[in-house]
């Protein structure tokens, strides 16, 4: 497939999982969905590594049903991040709205969380959740994550979860990091990460594109592509398995003050 035909895939998949939340659907039930497509290893159940239960019920307690519902990630990006009252988030590829709503609360009346998507009905949903909760501090905006919709140097923290691995582009998606990033600034993401032996195309025998598994970079690729764009510190840590051989994990890096 071309990239455009891949982004269209990816765009479509998660259109489809806003309108199935917004229909009454549980987040299991949206996550069935990408299970049956993602994988083709018989022995792993996808749903294990991803979805809501990555948070607390303390931190989803608060939430719109619909925000937690939508939550479609590999891990839990603000236990990564450590975020503190006063600070800039932005939060790429933010879906449905959950990062963006807890960041909202860490970071206090006096700090900001953005969000960027550019699935029309995922913001829309996100927006919905953002005023359910009566969150004033956040903003929800249309654009992609290969070319963010903000000023240089106007970012103290970028999160993601699950989401660098659906572009077609990762080198610009770590490059707009690097570019929104204030000196000093630091990105705490949660992705699904391959072990470096695998092929391309063995990542991609193991689940689908939209499904977050064929579009993996190696661990090797990330710390490649992070230092390449300038990032320092650059850390990849694994921390359980998503399919054979291929890893939800976190990474970590900073760019320099």
């Amino acid at each position: 497939m071309t990239a455009e035909e891949l982004t269209e895939q990816v765009r479509s998949r998660y259109a489809r999982a806003a309108t199935q939340v917004r229909g009454g659907a549980t987040n299991v039930e949206v996550l069935d969905e990408t299970e049956s497509s993602c994988c083709d290893a018989s022995d792993v159940v996808v749903g294990d590594a991803f979805g809501e239960r990555l948070y607390s019920a303390e931190e989803t307690g608060e939430l719109p049903a619909e925000a937690v519902a939508a939550s479609l990630g590999c891990g839990n990006p603000l236990m990564v991040a450590a975020l503190n009252p006063g600070e800039t988030v932005l939060d790429l590829g933010s879906g449905g709205g959950i990062d963006v709503l807890l960041s909202a609360r860490r970071v206090g009346p006096t700090g900001f969380a953005y969000g960027v998507d550019m699935t029309v009905e995922m913001l829309e949903l996100a927006r919905a959740n953002a005023e359910k909760a009566g969150a004033e501090n956040v903003e929800f905006l249309q654009g992609t994550i290969e070319d963010v919709p903000l000023p240089d140097a106007s970012i103290d923290v970028v999160i993601s979860n699950c989401v660098v691995n659906l572009s077609t582009d990762k080198p610009a998606v770590l490059r707009e990091m690097y570019r929104v990033l204030a000196p000093g600034g630091r990105i705490g993401i949660s992705d699904v990460v391959a072990e470096d032996h695998l092929s391309p195309e063995e990542r991609a025998s193991r689940g689908s594109y939209a499904g977050c598994i064929a579009g993996a970079l190696s661990r090797a690729e990330y710390l490649d592509g992070l230092a390449a764009a300038g990032f320092t510190d650059v850390q990849v840590e694994y921390t359980h398995q998503a399919v054979p051989q291929m890893h939800n994990a976190i990474i970590r890096a900073t760019k320099p003050a």
